[in-house]
């Protein structure tokens, strides 16, 4: 198969969650353990840190890699979804996979894959391995893609385990309340393993503990250290939470014995998007007119957001919003501003909520605009309406902020 047929064939043998949603979802380890069993077992070939939370997890691994590359390590990065290139998912020391590598991987286990029906996560999760085990990775930064505990990632012993936060997402596989997705998200906490908590929370902190207790794992919060924040390429006011979480993780490593200075984590925290490629998050497309996007797309993680956005000095607010038909639009619309003007838009995703259905259901919540067929004519219409000290905000979804970066 060329390369893009490879591609296509990834994305169309078997539902992928990103695309379809849970009818993809396969709570089980069975096939993540069978394949890692044919591959012969590369995780354990390098050392790993597991990253889960509800947000926040691809902005702490990239951060994570960037450091450890500045202190001089071989650092394998994988995190998930993609925002233009499959290959994004797959970096070591910031360099996607390349396409032969994906190629001759998919080509060498097809029948296997076909035989046992593996979905497109657990394919590319072993993907990941083999390909960390032959670039001969120092460590890997491995983020979940759905919860902890069952995610086809969890077959690892890392070195530390980090779990940012939780709030509402993926209910409908995870549970219904904070402590159900805490105790999932906690699946990652391994016997002995420190495990860092990112953000200290009410309902969460007891079920933490619980596991760490039981399995004698040394726990830390990260938001109860008096740690001082770096200079960092990453302008959100969101990420000085996950920055917290990184430094207390490197901590962890320098206790294990890695080398890592004031000057590396200074220079990785400074350089996070020049050293990984991490695009999305708090990312300034140009001035005059500013357009902001950002790839948040839950409760949480979009009120963190939209109270940055109240911060910036404009004459009119223009926002590109698409969303997916599996998200609670009415805990979300709730939290855009009614003065804003609206482009109402869908992803082109088969989990897209139609634009005239996001306009209707916006507009109970006092935000008006018009739909548009795709979210580039609606971020070009929004280009032609801004005035020079307007800002234009795109977001709601991963797929949507995807379609313009």
């Amino acid at each position: 198969m060329t390369y893009p047929e490879t591609i296509a064939w990834l994305f169309l043998q078997l539902p992928m969650y990103q695309q379809k949603g849970k009818v993809a979802y396969k709570a089980d380890l069975s096939n993540s353990l069978l394949l890692d069993q044919h591959l012969s077992h590369p995780h354990l070939a390098f050392k790993t840190i597991h990253v889960a939370g509800t947000n926040g997890k691809g902005s702490t691994c990239h951060m994570l890699a960037s450091v450890l590359q500045e202190a001089g390590y071989t650092v394998g990065l994988y995190t998930s979804p993609h925002l233009k290139d499959f290959r994004e998912r797959i970096r070591v020391n910031g360099e996607m996979i390349s396409k032969k590598n994906v190629q001759s991987f998919v080509e060498k286990h097809k029948d296997f894959f076909e035989q046992h029906h593996f979905s497109f996560f657990e394919m590319t999760v072993g993907l990941a391995f083999n390909y960390f085990q032959k670039q001969k990775v120092d460590i890997a930064i491995i983020e979940t893609g759905l919860g902890g505990r069952l995610d086809s990632t969890n077959i690892i012993t890392p070195m530390v385990s980090v779990i940012t936060n939780i709030g509402y997402d993926h209910q409908q596989f995870l549970g219904d309340t904070l402590t159900k997705i805490a105790s999932e998200k906690a699946g990652i906490i391994k016997p002995r393993t420190p495990v860092i908590i990112g953000e200290t929370q009410h309902e969460t902190k007891d079920v933490f503990m619980a596991f760490a207790e039981e399995d004698k794992s040394p726990i830390y919060f990260a938001d109860q250290d008096n740690i001082t924040n770096y200079e960092s390429d990453l302008k959100g006011v969101y990420q000085q939470k996950n920055q917290k979480t990184v430094l207390k993780t490197l901590e962890i490593l320098i206790d294990k014995g890695f080398s890592i200075s004031e000057k590396h984590k200074t220079e990785g925290l400074k350089n996070v998007v020049a050293n990984t490629g991490l695009k999305g998050r708090w990312h300034v497309l140009q001035e005059r007119p500013k357009v902001i996007c950002d790839t948040a797309h839950n409760q949480e993680g979009l009120t963190l957001v939209l109270d940055q956005l109240a911060q910036e000095n404009y004459k009119h607010l223009h926002i590109v919003l698409g969303t997916l038909r599996d998200k609670d639009l009415s805990k979300l619309l709730l939290l855009f501003p009614k003065t804003a003007t609206y482009y109402f838009c869908s992803p082109t995703v088969e989990r897209g909520l139609a634009a005239e259905v996001l306009k209707r259901e916006a507009e109970k919540y006092g935000l008006a605009g018009s739909a548009f067929s795709s979210v580039l004519i609606a971020y070009n219409e929004a280009i032609k309406e801004a005035n020079q000290d307007d800002v234009i905000f795109i977001g709601g979804s991963t797929f949507t902020v995807a379609e313009i970066v």
